[in-house]
C-alpha cells in the first residue's frame, strides 16, 4: 500500500500503473481510487502512465480535520506530483475531482497537458443549485426510494440527511454489487472534519475565472445530468474545449462506474495518438 507523505506531513495513499504519458486520476467526495481501478485503469494501461491517489481524508489517505477545500486539494495534488516527479501530466476528474482538475490547470497552466473534466459541480456554478426546485434534488430522491429509502418532503433539499440516507443503500458497482456499505469512514469524514463547509468554498477559481483555463478541456457530462446548466456554462466559456455528452443512464453523475467504457474512449480521445512508452509498470 504505497504511500507519500507531502511537506505538510499529510500521508496520501497512492497507485502506479502502466506505460506511456502521464495520466493522473481524481475522484470525488466520498469515493476513493477505486473507482478508477474497476474498470477504466484496464482500458488506459497500456496507453498511460497511470497516477491514481486517495484525496484526504478518503481511502487510505490521511483525514486530517480541516484543509477540505478546493484551494487546499490543489496544493496536495501539486506536492503529490513534485513527490513523484511527475512533471506534466494529464488530469482526469471526475465531479470534485474535476472541480480538482479544472482548478489545478487555472492555477498551474504549465504543470497540466490537458484536463478530462468528468461531471465537475464547481462551488462558483452553487447558485445553479440553490433552489428547492433544483432536478438533482428529485433525481436523487427518486434514486433513493427506488432503493427502499423514501425522502420525506421536508428533508429533500437537506444535504446531510440525503448523504446519510443514501449510505444505507447497497453497494451498485463492482465485484462487490449488492453488499451493504461500511458508513463508519464517511460518518467520520462528515462528523469529525470540516469537509461539508469547506468544499463549497470558491476559493481560487471563481466563475470569472473559468475563460482564463488555456489548457485543452474535454468535458463529459451525462444526458439528463442535474449538473447539465454547468456543462453549459463551461463549455461556453472555456477557451479549448471539447464537450461531450454520454447516454442518460439511471444515476447520470456516476459515469466512471456506470459508463466506464465511454469514459475510458474519451479519456484516450483526449491523450491523441498513441506514445512511444519510456516507462514500465511499478506497483
Amino acid at each position: 500500500m504505497p504511500k507519500v507523505t507531502l511537506p505538510s506531513g499529510l500521508r496520501l495513499h497512492y497507485q502506479r500503473i502502466g506505460s506511456g504519458p502521464d495520466v493522473v486520476m481524481v475522484h470525488g467526495l466520498t469515493g476513493n481510487l477505486a473507482v478508477w481501478h474497476l474498470r477504466i485503469a484496464s482500458l488506459l494501461i497500456d496507453r498511460s502512465r497511470l497516477l491514481t491517489y486517495d484525496l484526504r481524508g478518503h481511502g487510505y489517505s490521511d483525514m486530517p480535520p480541516s484543509g477540505y477545500c478546493l484551494d487546499q486539494m490543489a496544493a496536495d495534488l501539486l506536492d503529490l506530483l513534485d513527490a513523484l516527479d511527475i512533471e506534466r501530466p494529464y488530469v482526469v476528474g471526475h465531479s470534485f475531482g474535476a472541480d480538482i482538475a479544472l482548478y489545478f490547470a487555472h492555477h498551474h497552466p504549465e504543470r497540466v497537458r490537458a484536463v478530462v473534466a468528468i461531471e465537475a459541480v464547481l462551488p462558483a456554478m452553487m447558485y445553479l443549485r440553490a433552489g428547492n426546485d433544483w432536478q438533482g434534488w428529485s433525481d436523487w430522491a427518486a434514486v433513493l426510494a427506488q432503493s427502499g429509502h423514501p425522502v420525506p418532503p421536508e428533508r429533500r433539499t437537506d444535504l446531510g440527511y440525503l448523504l446519510r440516507l443514501s449510505l444505507k443503500v447497497p453497494k451498485r458497482w463492482g465485484p462487490l454489487q449488492g453488499l451493504p456499505r461500511n458508513p463508519a469512514p464517511f460518518l467520520r469524514l462528515l462528523d469529525e472534519t470540516t469537509m461539508a463547509s469547506e468544499v463549497a468554498q470558491v476559493g481560487g477559481l471563481p466563475a470569472e475565472a473559468i475563460p482564463e483555463i488555456r489548457s485543452a478541456v474535454t468535458l463529459v457530462y451525462c444526458e439528463g445530468s442535474a449538473l447539465l446548466g454547468t456543462f453549459d456554462y463551461l463549455r461556453e466559456r472555456l477557451p479549448d474545449v471539447h464537450p461531450v455528452l454520454l447516454p442518460r443512464t439511471e444515476w447520470g453523475h456516476f459515469g466512471p462506474l456506470e459508463q466506464p467504457d465511454e469514459v475510458a474512449r474519451h479519456i484516450l480521445g483526449a491523450l491523441g495518438p498513441a506514445e512511444p512508452s519510456t516507462a514500465t509498470a511499478q506497483g
